[in-house]
């Protein structure tokens, strides 16, 4: 049988090296075994509610995780228009170290070990920024993700990564295929079948989630999961 336990979303902001600031949500379980940062897909924002539903998956299983705009407010207006920023990966990326970086001297959980969980665009940026952060970043889980944008970095990610796609997403299972031929790390591509491009089909996130929570709870060295479903 399913526990479930009441876990409060606080909202924090992220100072970056200006005077500009990344809003997030940060959610942390009682005994949490380790940290997922989310990095959303081109044109969403930390209210994605496929990431927010993953995300309160992954806080049941007792797992923090951290919701957060890769843009601030005035970006997000301005690729709202031009699309500037969404394909901007190595700007997305330095995002993802600096969320990364706060919470490593965020008193409240500078313990927990870290990982990322990359959507679309944001899966190529999870994994350029993992490759920037061998020593601290345990594990890499893409959903729909592009990780072709993240280029040469591919070679250079430790983590262990887990590339999830549709089998009715033709187009993105064909880039994962060719960027999991270049990732060096421990590795597994899942194919998710009938499955498109958002997983919005009945069953299908739920398949994500599960896939997600295994990959981070081994990796996080995570003994909550099975207390989950016992």
């Amino acid at each position: 049988m399913r526990r479930t336990q009441q876990i409060q979303s606080e909202p924090i902001l992220i100072p970056l090296d200006s005077e500009a600031v990344l809003q997030g949500n940060l959610g942390i379980p009682a005994r949490a075994g380790g940290m997922v940062i989310f990095a959303h897909g081109s044109g969403s924002s930390r209210h994605s509610p496929r990431n927010r539903y993953i995300a309160e998956e992954l806080q049941q299983a007792g797992l923090a995780t951290l919701l957060f705009d890769l843009l601030t407010y005035e970006e997000e207006q301005l690729d709202d228009c031009t699309r500037q920023y969404r394909f901007d990966i190595g700007l997305l990326a330095e995002r993802l170290v600096a969320a990364t970086d706060w919470l490593a001297l965020n008193p409240s959980t500078q313990h927990l070990k870290q990982a990322y969980f990359g959507a679309s665009t944001g899966a190529a940026a999870a994994l350029v920024a993992a490759a920037r952060l061998p020593d601290r970043i345990r594990a890499v889980v893409s959903r729909g993700g592009r990780p072709d944008l993240a280029g040469d970095a591919l070679e250079r990610v430790k983590a262990p990564t887990l590339l999830i796609v549709g089998g009715w997403d033709g187009e993105v299972l064909g880039l994962n295929q060719q960027a999991f031929a270049h990732l060096t790390c421990e590795k597994k591509l899942v194919v998710v079948p009938g499955a498109t491009h958002l997983f919005e089909e009945p069953g299908k996130l739920e398949e994500v989630a599960r896939l997600a929570c295994d990959w981070f709870s081994h990796h996080l060295n995570n003994t909550a999961r099975g207390e989950r479903y016992a």
